[in-house]
């Protein structure tokens, strides 16, 4: 686990040398699966620092969450950065390079390959300073894009390990549609059919760079294992990445100065609850169209497994009911 303090003390002792490539446990996958709660359970172990949605400092600089700690943290980084990054602040890398709608924007093709090497050249040089500062030997990156692990693929200055975190599609869906009024009936349908579109298109790309990654440096995790078997999954994570680091407690987790992510940031400390029983909310769309996807992730390997099965909703089984 990192803290400012420790950041403080890295960057003369735990820091990787600049010839050595970053390691980045990269999370992939859909938005709303995840990604926090087992970001944060992975910054918690020795070495290992939680960087939070780290495509947010190209789109920001800066996330939505306060304190000086996160300030100091983020303020270092950025000095080690210097001019590194000038000229890719913005939206323009995230839209073209980044999300998984980039490839359909073949008017702007010129544009993406004009920006490339020097978003390779920054990413290369944030990860790094990432990890001098909080003095670990691994970096977690939870922005869950897919094309952006691509990305992190072709870079020499990083080591990526791959995690492919899934979740019950109908539990995405809800999640993504929760803030619209139930009597809001024509407006949650869209929601509901574009979030259908957009999952069905990250799940595409996200197997497709799943695939790419060499074996010993990727594994698949569906969420509901996670929750139903924390510590055995975690510590499965770690094995597979090469780290030897102890369990935190998971009851008492510190969520550290991410930069971004959900909600849950905004506190200091969290804990990982037990699963909920499903609530009895299902979409025939949903299961149609996420269908063929639940099926192929079932044929995806290495897979972390939760050791009790009965709660947990694995990819290529029949998916419950939301959140």
């Amino acid at each position: 686990m990192s803290s400012i303090s420790a950041a403080q003390r890295g960057s003369a002792h735990g820091a990787p040398a600049a010839s050595t490539p970053t390691r980045v446990i990269y999370v992939m996958g859909a938005g709303h699966s995840g990604s926090t709660i087992l970001g944060v359970a992975l910054g918690n172990c020795a070495d290992v620092f939680y960087a939070g949605e780290v495509d947010e400092w190209l789109l920001k600089g800066s996330g939505r969450f306060g304190g000086e700690e996160r300030r100091r943290f983020w303020g270092a980084v950025r000095s080690e950065m210097g001019e590194a990054a000038d000229g890719l602040f913005g939206e323009r890398v995230n839209r073209l390079i980044e999300r998984s709608s980039a490839p359909l924007r073949i008017d702007r093709r010129l544009q993406r390959r004009r920006i490339l090497p020097g978003y390779r050249r920054a990413t290369e040089r944030l990860f790094a300073a990432i990890a001098r500062v909080a003095g670990v030997g691994y970096v977690v990156d939870t922005s869950h894009f897919p094309l952006r692990a691509r990305e992190l693929q072709r870079l020499s200055g990083i080591e990526l390990h791959l995690i492919f975190l899934t979740r019950d599609p109908q539990a995405v869906v809800e999640s993504n549609v929760r803030e619209i009024s139930r009597h809001e009936v024509a407006e949650r349908r869209v929601r509901v059919l574009g979030t259908n579109v957009g999952l069905w298109l990250t799940q595409l790309l996200s197997i497709y760079v799943f695939l790419r990654q060499p074996r010993a440096r990727r594994i698949l995790l569906c969420y509901e294992d996670f929750v139903a078997d924390p510590a055995g999954v975690l510590r499965q994570l770690l094995d597979h990445a090469g780290s030897d680091a102890p369990l935190p407690d998971l009851g008492a987790l510190s969520v550290g100065v991410p930069l971004e992510g959900n909600r849950l940031l905004a506190a200091e400390t969290i804990s990982i609850r037990a699963p909920r029983a499903p609530v009895a909310r299902w979409s025939l769309l949903t299961t149609l169209l996420q269908w063929p996807w639940q099926s192929a992730l079932g044929l995806l390997r290495p897979v972390a497994r939760a050791s009790s099965r009965e709660t947990a909703t694995a990819p290529g089984r029949p998916a419950g009911g939301g959140e």
